[in-house]
């Protein structure tokens, strides 16, 4: 196997922790947590929304050149798809604060609680694959593979702004 592609499966599989032998999917989304509060410390709730945004066509190709490296249809080991959808995930939720949270708000109970709810519902919709994530699976090569996820992140924001709402109605 040619440096290229040893490369193009280390970052496909998460920077190797794709290759942990149980729940890759989950250590992907915990590196996605990392990525996400890595997004949060510029301070910039366009950020959040731009970085990962831009991160997708070059995942859909790496995570198409690790199906062909793996002679596999969306590997379990592959999990940039997860490290790049996570963020996604809070981003209406950064845009319901008056001011953008700065990291430290995730580490109130609170903020702790936002963030592993969010990072709980991701699993759930990835997982599940309510209509249409499970129908993306079958968009050609990368593209099946990574806009499932983005589509399970769609999902975790409607629930979370439906959450807020009901709070602020109630609250």
């Amino acid at each position: 196997m040619k440096l290229s592609d040893k490369l193009i499966l280390f970052i496909a599989q998460g920077f190797g922790v794709g290759r942990i032998p149980f729940a890759p999917g989950t250590w992907g989304s915990v590196v996605g947590i990392g990525f996400f509060l890595f997004l949060v410390a510029f301070n910039d709730a366009w950020a959040l929304l731009i970085l990962p945004a831009c991160g997708l066509l070059p995942a859909v190709f790496l995570c198409e050149r690790a199906e062909q490296l793996l002679g596999e249809k969306d590997p379990g080991s592959v999990v940039l798809d997860e490290i790049m959808a996570v963020p996604l995930c809070f981003v209406f939720y950064c845009f319901n604060f008056k001011t953008f949270p700065p990291v430290s708000h995730f580490l109130t109970p609170q903020g702790a609680f936002e963030l592993w709810l969010g990072f709980g519902l991701f699993r759930l919709f990835d997982i599940w694959k309510p209509w249409p994530v499970r129908q993306s699976q079958r968009l050609p090569g990368g593209w099946g593979v990574v806009v499932d996820d983005v589509l399970a992140a769609v999902y975790v924001n409607l629930v979370m702004v439906a959450a807020w709402a009901v709070m602020s109605w109630l609250g």
